[in-house]
């Protein structure tokens, strides 16, 4: 499904959110400073947006992993196209079964990726695996609204507006179909939080986002 709208992803997530996403990136950015990690890696990297967004904002290596074939070779032009190879590496990858050694990495992100797991705890506790000690993770993830008037008019653009555009656009309707209906059905805030601890996190937070439209979830590995 990624790698058939993979040549419209960019688009459709800018126009759909009216380029709010850009900005939700940008405050995850801002709280993984806070780490100063020097060695990142970026689950479900997509065509790399939110890496490419660490690197220029400073963080020294970063790694993009990504099922999608079509969405790493988009991801890898544009990284090219701005000189970040020496930054940014990106390889196909299964988050539930990361090839890389325990303790690899210095803090791990994930930006509207996580639903889209096919077993959650499975691929958060192989996270916890490849995160030195005391090394955080950062998720954003769309959540849903609970508040009148946002949760009736978010219904009715997930449910309606977001299909009907993303099928003109992408010309593929089942992904636009299946995105509300991944939203509806990842748990989020105080839930996500009682999975993270389940799974080994510590110090877990949730930061809603613009009406709840959309989570920071932040837990670290134990110390």
């Amino acid at each position: 499904m990624f790698n058939s709208i993979a040549r419209h992803y960019d688009f459709l997530n800018h126009f759909l959110s009216f380029g709010i996403d850009i900005l939700w990136r940008k405050r995850l950015i801002r709280e993984l400073k806070k780490f100063d990690p020097q060695n990142v890696i970026d689950i479900a990297t997509g065509t790399a947006d939110l890496a490419i967004m660490a690197a220029e904002k400073g963080i020294p290596s970063i790694t993009g992993v990504d099922l999608s074939s079509n969405m790493i070779d988009i991801g890898s032009l544009k990284i090219a196209n701005k000189n970040l190879e020496n930054i940014i590496s990106l390889q196909i990858g299964d988050a539930e079964e990361l090839n890389f050694p325990d303790g690899s990495f210095d803090a791990a992100i994930i930006a509207f990726g996580i639903r889209n797991f096919e077993n959650l705890e499975k691929g958060l506790i192989e996270i916890l695996r490849v995160l030195k000690s005391g090394g955080p993770l950062l998720i954003l993830e769309f959540s849903t609204p609970t508040v009148f008037p946002v949760k009736q008019f978010y219904r009715f653009y997930s449910v309606i507006v977001l299909p009907f555009f993303g099928k003109l656009i992408s010309k593929d309707r089942n992904a636009y179909n299946y995105l509300p209906e991944s939203i509806k059905k990842f748990p989020f805030g105080e839930n996500m939080i009682e999975i993270l601890n389940r799974c080994g996190y510590e110090k877990c937070v949730f930061k809603p986002q613009t009406f709840q439209i959309a989570t920071l979830y932040i837990g670290t590995k134990k110390s």
